[in-house]
Order: C-alpha cells, then sequence, then structure tokens
C-alpha cells in the first residue's frame, strides 16, 4: 500500500510538472517604464513569449518608430475623434476590438478599415483566455472573425491581444497554431477607466517622458483623455522623428 501511495505521488507530481511546462501557469503582462528614452524589458518570468510568436517592442533598437494600439470594447463618444486625429497626422494604428463594438457601432468599425488601419482581434467577450481550452480559445477567436465578416464586412487582421493582458504559454502557442501573433505592449497607463479619467497635461507628459524607441504603445481610445491629447502627442512624436509603424514590423 505504501508503495502504490508513493507511486500515486510520483504520478500527481510528474502531472503537474508537465501541466507547468506546458503552460498552465497564468501570467498577466506589464511593463515597466523606463525614462530617458530607454527601452524597458518584459520581465524574466514572461521573456518566453518572443519563443511563441508573441511581441511587445519592436525588433530595431535604434529605430525612432512607435506603434500605436488601441483597445476598443465599446464606444462612449471618443473613438470618431482618435480617428480624425490619426487621419489628420496620416498615422495608421492598430484597432483590437470586442464583438459589442462590432455589432452597436459597426460604422465605426468599417471606418477604421476603409481608413488603413488594422481591425485585429481582442476576443470576442473579454473572458481571461486561460481558463479556456484550445477548442474554447479557438471559437472565441473566430466568433470575432464572424462578426467583423458578417456585419461590417472585414477581415479581421491576424494579430491578437489577451483581455487584460492575461495569458500562459498555451496560449500563446494556440493563437500561433490560428495564424495570430500576439501583441502586448511596452508603454501604457490608467486612462481605461471612465469614470476617474487621469488630468490630460499629466497623462501627455507621462507618455513622452517614457517614450523609447520600438514603442508599442496601448491606449484606450474610450479615454476622453486620450481623444484630448492625442493631436499634441502625435505631434511632439512625429517632431522628435518617430515614425508611425505597422505590427507586422514587430515579427
Amino acid at each position: 500500500m505504501k508503495k502504490f501511495k508513493l507511486f500515486l505521488a510520483l504520478c500527481l507530481c510528474l502531472c503537474f510538472t508537465a501541466v507547468s511546462v506546458h503552460g498552465a501557469s497564468a501570467y498577466n503582462w506589464y511593463c515597466k517604464r523606463a525614462k530617458g528614452g530607454a527601452r524597458p524589458e518584459a520581465e524574466a518570468d514572461m521573456s518566453f513569449i518572443t519563443e511563441h510568436g508573441g511581441a511587445y517592442i519592436g525588433k530595431n533598437a535604434e529605430e525612432k518608430v512607435i506603434y500605436l494600439t488601441f483597445d476598443a470594447g465599446y464606444e462612449n463618444g471618443n473613438i470618431a475623434r482618435i480617428l480624425d486625429v490619426l487621419a489628420k497626422h496620416g498615422a495608421h494604428g492598430a484597432f483590437f476590438v470586442l464583438e459589442n463594438l462590432a455589432v452597436r457601432n459597426t460604422e465605426l468599425v468599417k471606418r477604421m478599415a476603409a481608413e488603413g488601419h488594422l481591425v485585429c482581434n481582442h476576443t470576442a467577450r473579454h473572458k481571461d483566455m486561460t481558463k479556456m481550452t484550445d477548442e474554447q480559445f479557438a471559437a472565441e477567436l473566430a466568433r470575432l472573425e464572424d462578426v467583423l465578416r458578417e456585419r461590417a464586412g472585414v477581415e479581421c487582421a491576424k494579430f491578437y491581444r489577451p483581455p487584460e493582458g492575461r495569458f500562459n504559454e498555451r496560449n500563446l502557442n494556440a493563437a500561433a497554431s490560428l495564424g495570430y501573433k500576439t501583441v502586448f505592449w511596452s508603454l501604457a497607463y490608467a486612462d481605461w477607466d471612465n469614470e476617474k479619467q487621469p488630468e490630460p497635461e499629466k497623462s501627455k507628459q507621462l507618455l513622452l517622458a517614457n517614450t523609447h524607441n520600438g514603442a508599442v504603445i496601448l491606449l484606450h481610445p474610450t479615454s476622453k483623455t486620450n481623444a484630448d491629447i492625442l493631436d499634441a502627442l502625435l505631434t511632439e512624436w512625429e517632431a522628435r522623428g518617430f515614425r508611425f509603424g505597422t505590427l507586422s514590423e514587430l515579427f
């Protein structure tokens, strides 16, 4: 009996180890800001993302390029303003959208695509993808693809961003098997709460102080603050010699 218990314990241990090795551990992506133009580095325990089709920063540390990305789940009067500013500057961004926006604000999604922006996959319903099987994961991404195609006539660009930046190794591999690249970010700030919008000038200075070569910047286009400061931000970035790149360059 003791031998059997030892054997069972060994099996459980091996099983747990296998699960860990194959990427069941969940992570919440974040990137520490680095002032003075320095490029932030991924935390050591999350640095494996690049080995599995993920990216968070531009490859060339010497190139003055910025990648504008926007997580757009719903509309509250600011997305159109954001699009207006991007059009003014001839800057193209990547919008990671949810089913809600595609269904309720289809014309905005059509406009994104028509004006040269990438319409990307933020999943259909903004669930914790680390709790899903590979089959459920694939179904969630496919659901958004179908909605975009049927409602807006837009093909989803093959870039995926995990809701709330929550992911595991299995998710990265599942996304890659579906032809998706997983895009994180190297610069973001607390702009998502519409009831507690940050002060515009402080927000602008925070972003400018932490801008770096190859920055993948995450902004929420529902934010009034972002809509208020984006024109000034783009103007300053252009004055500093930055161009606005496309996500395909990350890979």
